[in-house]
């Protein structure tokens, strides 16, 4: 989990960039760990150490596209962040 955090970390610090960057960045990472699980997931016999890291990096997409929607979401808001309330 230290793994998929630090990366995280490491990502929330991009002081700017314009969010469209910050996005491909994000999806790019995305599409990255979808890549690598994949790859994990057709071993025959994973060993322990690769059936951990496929968990983890699994963890990791999770948080990215979690990560992900909230920055589309917020795109999408109407300026201000308001919402109207009736």
């Amino acid at each position: 989990m230290a793994d998929a955090q630090s990366s995280l970390d490491g990502m929330q610090s991009v002081e700017g960039l314009r969010p469209d960057d910050v996005l491909g960045r994000l999806m790019s990472e995305h599409h990255d760990l979808d890549e690598e699980i994949r790859r994990l997931s057709t071993l025959s016999y994973p060993s322990d150490q690769q059936q951990y890291r496929e968990h983890m990096l699994k963890k990791q997409k999770l948080a990215l596209k979690d990560r992900i929607e909230a920055l589309v979401r917020d795109r999408a808001m109407p300026s201000g962040g308001d919402l109207v309330s009736r």
